[in-house]
C-alpha cells in the first residue's frame, strides 16, 4: 500500500499548479499546453525561466501606450511615431495593437498608425468617446495627413466603426480608404498571413 499519496498520478506543488492555471488562461494555451510549457520552463529554469521572469518583470514595469498612436512601447512615444521617415502623410487605423503588429510583419506600410482600442458596439455600449476616435481626428491637422487607411476587421463592428470614421472625416476632404481583397468577411487581421495582409493593403479602396 502507498502511504499518504493521492490517486490519479503525480502531485505538484501549489505554486506550480497556480502557474499552470495562470498560463492556461493565456490566448492560444489550454491546460494541456500550459502544463507542457511550465514543465519545459522548470527543466530549463536556470536559463530560460530566469530570463523569461526577468523580461516579464521589466515589461510589466515599463510597458505603456504610445501617447500619439496607442502602440505598446517602453517609452512615451513609440519608435514608429518617432521615425521621421514614417511621416508620409498616411495614417493606418487599426482596432488594437495586435493588428498593428500584424501589419508591421508584412513591411508593406511605411506610414504611421492609430490604434482605436476597440470597435463601436451598441450591444456593449461602446461609443466613439470610449475609443481613440477623437484623438484620430485631432491628428489630422497636426500631422498634415493626406490619407487615412481604415484597416479594420471585416466584422459588423469593424465595418460600423469604419463607416463612422469615414463620415467623421468627410468634412476634412482627406482621402479615406479601406482594405480590399484578401480579407474574408468576419476575418480578424491578427489571424491572417503576411501575404494576405500585404495584398489587402495594396488593393485598398476609397470609402
Amino acid at each position: 500500500m502507498s502511504s499518504g499519496g493521492t490517486s490519479g498520478g503525480p502531485t505538484r506543488s501549489d505554486e506550480i499548479e497556480t502557474l499552470i492555471a495562470t498560463m492556461a488562461r493565456l490566448p492560444g494555451l489550454g491546460p494541456r499546453s500550459a502544463r507542457r510549457v511550465v514543465l519545459h520552463l522548470i527543466r530549463k529554469r536556470a536559463g530560460q525561466m530566469a530570463q523569461l521572469a526577468s523580461l516579464m518583470a521589466n515589461v510589466a514595469e515599463n510597458a505603456r501606450e504610445c501617447l500619439v498612436c496607442g502602440n505598446i512601447t517602453g517609452a512615451d512615444i513609440c519608435p514608429i511615431c518617432e521615425d521621421p521617415a514614417r511621416a508620409s502623410g498616411e495614417i493606418c487605423v487599426v482596432t488594437d495593437v495586435a493588428d498593428l503588429w500584424a501589419l508591421e510583419r508584412g513591411r508593406a506600410f511605411r506610414g504611421r498608425y492609430h490604434v482605436l482600442g476597440g470597435s463601436l458596439s451598441a450591444l456593449d455600449e461602446i461609443g466613439p468617446e470610449d475609443l481613440r476616435i477623437p484623438d484620430l481626428i485631432a491628428r489630422i491637422g497636426d500631422e498634415r495627413v493626406t490619407e487615412v487607411i481604415l484597416a479594420l476587421s471585416a466584422t459588423v463592428e469593424g465595418q460600423t466603426t469604419a463607416h463612422y470614421i469615414a463620415e467623421a472625416l468627410a468634412p476634412t476632404g482627406i482621402t479615406v480608404t479601406g482594405l480590399a481583397q484578401g480579407v474574408p468577411i468576419g476575418g480578424e487581421l491578427d489571424y491572417l498571413d503576411d501575404g494576405t495582409i500585404t495584398a489587402a493593403l495594396r488593393a485598398r479602396r476609397k470609402l
